[in-house]
């Protein structure tokens, strides 16, 4: 049996890649190129922080209501409805530090010790580590990667046991930038109704698509309202990655054990900040084009500067804000060469192998958390190191 020990460290290290890496480079002086975050370059929206700024000012800053503000809740509720064609009532949405305190939430309520989460690789690492910790066990059922990393219905069919809890999806897919299809999303539908699995839909990245691309929240299919948890945050559209602060949508029968393991973590959210997220809602989202429109025009100069350099591949991302590209035509392991790029380039870059098997031979490259001029000048550096093997 794993210690909580053993579970804690495990997690510890899925957390972090090539960040840590650069900090002890970057603490030396040197110029470093940082593409490896994704966190948006952006700057949050006037109108949401003064929106925050008047409900401190007004004296929101005692306890609230724990599953979030009722004022809140209704800006998510209609949003909801609006975008992602999802009818909830109040009593089903709960607010929450970012997606990671609602993930944890969720993975801490549902799984049990033992039981079998199936992640689809490559996966987003922090989920790993949530599973372990609540005792979980990690499966990984890879992505068909020579299809555009598309989900294969028949492999995670062969992948379920009688220990399979849940499937997890992230759509849009970090770090693949995939947008799901209708047709992918109705077959892992139909594998978690037939089993009677649970789904956590991480979908931070919700708007941020390109080229036409429709983002599809799975709770929307036949049979799957009632066993999805829907996350979501503020966190990449609206470029309040600092504010910490999200929400999750599920069926009133799962929220006892959200709201148990949330108020038992941190209470509730923030009371003021609720009024900038709120405000974020209901107000222009003109903001939100205008950034996803600017990380496209950086998207295109990443895919045309990458193909370009030698032993590089690289399809252009239907939406989130990273770029996967195949480097098997150099013939080094990611990890090798992302620390390469690093110290002889000076550009930080995650090895596609910290997402998992499937990830070896790509690299993830953040767009969206550089200006224009620095993701440009990244590209140069590149250039220049790929050119060079």
């Amino acid at each position: 049996m794993i210690s909580l020990a053993d579970r804690i460290t495990s997690s510890s290290k899925k957390s972090y890649g090539m960040y840590e890496q650069a900090l002890r480079l970057e603490a030396e002086g040197v110029d470093l190129i940082h593409l490896e975050f994704g966190r948006p370059i952006f700057d949050t929206p006037d109108h949401i922080k003064q929106a925050t700024i008047d409900a401190l000012n007004a004296g929101d800053v005692h306890y609230g209501e724990m599953p979030g503000s009722t004022a809140f809740r209704s800006a998510i509720r209609d949003k909801l409805a609006r975008f992602n064609k999802i009818d909830a009532g109040l009593d089903e949405i709960i607010v929450t530090n970012g997606l990671t305190q609602a993930s944890y939430a969720a993975f801490m309520a549902l799984v049990n010790p033992g039981d079998e989460v199936i992640l689809l690789d490559p996966y987003y690492p922090q989920h790993v580590g949530k599973i372990e910790l609540a005792g979980g066990r990690p499966i990984m059922v890879p992505l068909d990667r020579d299809n555009d990393f598309a989900i294969r219905a028949d492999w995670i069919e062969q992948a379920i046991t009688p220990a399979t809890k849940m499937i997890v999806l992230v759509n849009p897919a970090n770090p693949t930038g995939r947008v799901y299809s209708h047709e992918e999303l109705a077959a892992v539908a139909e594998i978690a109704v037939r089993h009677d699995l649970a789904v956590i839909s991480d979908e931070v990245y919700e708007m941020i698509t390109y080229d036409g691309a429709e983002h599809v929240s799975i709770a929307t299919l036949p049979g799957m309202r009632e066993r999805t948890i829907s996350m979501f945050a503020f966190t990449k559209a609206y470029a309040m990655d600092g504010w910490r602060l999200g929400y999750a949508v599920a069926d009133k029968a799962l929220m006892p054990g959200l709201m148990t393991i949330s108020t038992s973590a941190v209470t509730h959210v923030n009371s003021f900040i609720q009024a900038g997220g709120q405000a974020a809602l209901e107000q222009s989202q003109e903001p939100v084009r205008e950034m996803v429109e600017e990380d496209r025009a950086r998207r295109d100069i990443v895919i045309s500067a990458l193909a370009a350099m030698p032993g590089v591949t690289c399809p252009a991302p239907q939406g989130t804000i990273y770029a996967f590209p195949d480097i098997t035509g150099t013939g080094i392991a990611s990890q090798e060469l992302a620390e390469r790029i690093l110290h002889e380039a000076h550009v930080v870059v995650e090895a596609g192998s910290f997402y998992g098997p499937v990830g070896e031979g790509h690299l993830r490259l953040c767009f969206g958390s550089e200006t224009t001029e620095r993701v440009a000048l990244a590209m140069e550096r590149l250039k220049a190191f790929f050119s060079s093997l």
